[in-house]
């Protein structure tokens, strides 16, 4: 933090957090993430729009730009860490920053050795950041000036022209994405986990907009962790030491243990004061949308340490259904709990800029498509291994609309959204009946106390039922459509728990 105040590069509010700006880049670039293809990865990464090759001639030219960078640059920060909770999978992690708050933001979010561990530190992968550097394209092999490539032979990922912090972060998500599954046959997943008094543990899977952060932020429960953890054997572990969380609209009202986190010694980004204040105005959007916070674990006063759990007995699946026809709570088969968990659904409503007030689909592949390296198909298999040893229950959860779809309804209150999830994992839901939704086979609780019966099935709360059908088969399709893309490198069982149309 010092060095940042004295390069003039960021100031402290007035709880004495670092506010940095990032620059050009205040979020991920994923055209510009690249992955070398050589022997090691050639028939194992599954090359896509997220996955996208680069040439090792071009790596190798990359790594000598940034290296002469750096070694000419007056100062660089180097940070020890490693990641991974649970020892038995400890990677460690040497970082070398250009900027002193890209170092405290990995001081943040990843996990911090002893003193005595330092002295005899051997890094196993390497980050190179470089914010300022700019690459020539047509040198480099680059869509522009700026990349992040992850060489698995190297054991090194490279990060040149932007200074958005989120890139280490996803860049270390991605290879462990990688190397646990295929090495040690670990589940990694995108979600956040938290841990009841009996020692019970959830996972709650979600993209943006989903209410992930806020459902797994329970005060009756011991958060393990907001966003990566590895699923083995034992139980499931963090990846990270710290959290990564968004600030956008933030209030000390909706999201008390967030906004206390930020003091001394968390890094805010992309942020404005009001006039005249050292006061974060967190409605401001006028550097972005993605306005960010990072802090260390132990700054959340009910986190787990070590952060680890054991064998989930419940999972969720959020969606924000802006269509309105998905039930607020429905229970998964284990196939139609892979189905759903490599289709990655929410919807969203399109920007007011644009004029439009209708949904759009927005799929995801296991809920973290851009950080996944193998095929889907792998990551929804072993949810099935573990499903199966666990006998966990699968709980699809609906965040978004009831009555009608965006524009007509209404969003589904989070207090019954909180009543539905308390009932599940108290096993409340265990002994009562349900009823099945058509073309998705969801099976529905007719009971949940503290939730009005008639919206637990989502037909009851339209007044056109037959618009209510059509919307339900515009959605089944908007899934099958997605789904084709999975159809090589999907067990049978999976694709058939698709909708029935």
């Amino acid at each position: 933090m010092d060095d940042t105040l004295r390069l003039n590069e960021g100031v402290l509010d007035e709880n004495g957090a670092l506010v940095i700006h990032t620059g050009e880049f205040t979020g991920r670039s994923p055209k510009d993430k690249f992955i070398v293809k050589d022997s090691i990865t050639e028939n194992t990464v599954n090359w896509n729009d997220f996955n996208i090759p680069i040439a090792e001639k071009y790596f190798d030219i990359i790594f000598k730009k940034i290296t002469e960078y750096l070694g000419s640059r007056e100062e660089l920060w180097i940070r020890d860490c490693y990641a991974c909770a649970d020892p038995s999978y400890r990677l460690n992690i040497r970082v070398i920053n250009e900027k002193p708050w890209n170092n405290l933001f990995v001081h943040n979010m990843f996990l911090r050795p002893t003193e005595d561990e330092l002295e005899n530190f051997q890094p196993q992968w390497q980050v190179l950041s470089a914010p300022d550097l700019k690459l020539d394209p047509d040198e480099c092999g680059t869509r522009q000036s700026n990349v992040a490539v992850v060489s698995f032979r190297h054991r090194m990922i490279l990060i040149a022209g932007t200074g958005y912090t989120g890139e280490t972060k996803k860049g270390i998500f991605t290879i462990l994405n990688y190397l646990l599954p295929l090495e040690k046959n670990v589940l990694s997943m995108h979600c956040s986990a938290n841990m009841g008094k009996q020692g019970d543990t959830a996972l709650f899977f979600g993209l943006s907009g989903t209410g992930k952060t806020t459902l797994s932020a329970d005060p009756a429960r011991k958060l393990i962790g907001d966003d990566e953890h590895g699923w083995n054997g034992e139980g499931v572990f963090n990846f990270e030491g710290g959290c990564y969380a968004k600030c956008i609209d933030l209030t000390e009202e909706k999201e008390p243990e967030i906004f206390h986190a930020i003091r001394h010694g968390a890094l805010v980004e992309n942020v404005n004061f009001f006039p005249g204040t050292q006061s974060i105005n967190f409605s401001d959007s006028g550097i972005t949308e993605n306005t960010r916070v990072s802090y260390p674990l132990h700054y959340i006063s009910n986190s787990m340490d070590p952060a680890r759990g054991g064998i989930p007995e419940n999972i969720f699946f959020l969606t924000c259904d802006a269509y309105g026809v998905l039930p607020p709570i429905s229970k998964l088969t284990n196939e139609q709990a892979m189905y759903q968990f490599i289709s990655g659904y929410t919807a969203k409503v399109a920007g007011t800029e644009t004029g439009v007030n209708e949904p759009k689909a927005t799929f995801s592949a296991c809920f973290g498509a851009p950080f996944l390296p193998l095929h889907p198909g792998k990551y929804a298999e072993m949810l099935g291994e573990k499903l199966k040893s666990s006998r966990a229950n699968v709980w699809l959860i609906n965040t978004g609309w009831t009555g009608g779809a965006y524009g007509t309804g209404s969003r589904i209150k989070l207090a019954y959204t909180r009543a539905m999830i308390t009932a599940a994992l108290e096993g409340k839901l265990d002994k009562v009946d349900f009823n099945k939704l058509p073309t998705f086979n969801l099976l529905m609780p007719a009971y949940c106390a503290g939730v009005p019966s008639e919206i637990l099935n989502p037909r009851n709360t339209w007044k056109d039922k037959e618009s209510y059908d059509r919307q339900l088969q515009v959605v089944a399709r908007l899934f099958t459509k997605n789904f084709e893309k999975y159809a090589v490198g999907v067990s049978q069982s999976i694709t058939a728990a698709a909708p029935k149309i």
